[in-house]
């Protein structure tokens, strides 16, 4: 096979999954606006999701959110979704919209409180077992605001004795995907803060706890293409949530505001061997001001785009430089892979695969984006509230 063959071959198998909830109303803290055509139900949800698939053809999977996609029989769901080209994929918690977790959920101070957000979380592995997810995935708001208002070290128990029941939880080929976030909506501290916390809570619970790298929530100027080669070195490395940032958490849309970060990070994933199923690729952002379905399928061509400049990345000229200490050779061919335009190649590979070189044109082609808003009129479209 030669070598565009076989990049050509990997970009073929590549998997992006998306988030139900970017399919949804979404805003900001002040205010969730409402579009046209917005799903009403999980159902109409991967119907959409259907529809990013079947241009791109890397989409195949749709990850939930509990209570966000709650239905009375989940196998049923996972049905509808495979009678429409889709799987089901991760399972993501929600202990940050009740009252009750106005102090942290399993972190808080109250036992009754960690103990309905425990319940939450053991849940989430019941529907794992009636969809077929194989992945759970974790984040808390857990933190403090101000110094003083509970004992640091007491939340850090209290949150290894939580995973330590959910993992035990855990059944034959499922694991738990830990996210960190440094700040939001705890300002003071964080009980899940940094890639370190979560790396050390993971390697105390085992081989199936591992790290989700949101590349969203580190602080500016983070190295992010270290902790993914780090982590990767480790085999801890879970997954991704993909996202774009300029100042903290902003979820827009991958590759938006550094698509050069974006081909370092999937770098860093190719060289270390994390270009497989091991390591999940999830989109997580929030489509606030832009058409959702189309930004999603812009999304999955962004992550497309920064993997296949990282796959024609002359790994044997970058080897050769490095070990000579040529720095400036070894930059040039890291910029010339990054350089070259591969949206030709993705045409090709698309081409190959029976699908419309042009995923953006074809989705449009495609009237979708007219029939929903012809027919979802009336009934509580789906969104996250505010």
């Amino acid at each position: 096979m030669t070598e565009l063959a076989a990049v050509k071959a990997a970009l073929k198998t590549q998997a992006v999954e998306t988030p139900s909830w970017a399919y949804g109303n979404s805003g900001t803290r002040f205010k969730v606006f409402a579009q046209q055509g917005v799903p009403r139900t999980p159902q109409e949800k991967l119907t959409d999701a259907a529809q990013v698939h079947a241009v791109t053809g890397v989409a195949p999977t749709v990850a939930l959110h509990i209570p966000w996609d709650k239905v009375d029989d989940y196998g049923a769901l996972a049905k509808y979704a495979e009678d429409h080209g889709v799987k089901l994929g991760a399972i993501n918690s929600n202990t940050f919209q009740d009252d009750d977790y106005k102090l942290g959920s399993i972190c808080h101070p109250d036992a009754a409180v960690r103990r309905k957000a425990l319940d939450h979380l053991l849940e989430c592995v019941d529907i794992m077992d009636a969809t077929g997810s194989s992945d759970l995935k974790l984040w808390f708001a857990d933190g403090t605001n101000y110094p003083g208002q509970d004992d640091l070290r007491a939340r850090q128990d209290r949150l290894a004795e939580a995973l330590a029941e959910v993992y035990a939880r855990l059944g034959h080929g499922q694991r738990m995907l830990l996210e960190y976030k440094f700040f939001e909506p705890a300002f003071y501290a964080t009980d899940v803060p940094d890639w370190g916390t979560a790396y050390a809570h993971c390697l105390k619970l085992g081989e199936k706890a591992q790290v989700v790298v949101d590349t969203g929530h580190h602080a500016p100027g983070t190295n992010i293409e270290f902790i993914v080669a780090t982590l990767l070195r480790e085999n801890k490395l879970g997954g991704f949530d993909f996202n774009s940032r300029f100042y903290a958490d902003d979820d827009l849309m991958v590759g938006a505001a550094d698509p050069f970060q974006l081909f370092r990070i999937m770098y860093e994933v190719v060289r270390g061997g994390g270009y497989t199923d091991k390591v999940a690729f999830m989109l997580d952002q929030c489509h606030n001001i832009e058409a959702k379905i189309p930004a999603i399928i812009r999304s999955v061509m962004n992550v497309q785009e920064a993997t296949a400049k990282a796959l024609l990345v002359d790994r044997e000229a970058l080897g050769a430089a490095q070990r000579t200490g040529d720095v400036l050779e070894a930059n040039a061919v890291l910029m010339d892979a990054y350089n070259t335009d591969v949206r030709p190649l993705l045409a090709e590979v698309r081409q190959e695969m029976g699908l419309d070189p042009n995923p953006i044109a074809a989705y449009r082609h495609s009237g979708w984006a007219e029939k929903i808003v012809e027919e979802r009129v009336g009934g509580q479209q789906a969104g996250w509230g505010a």
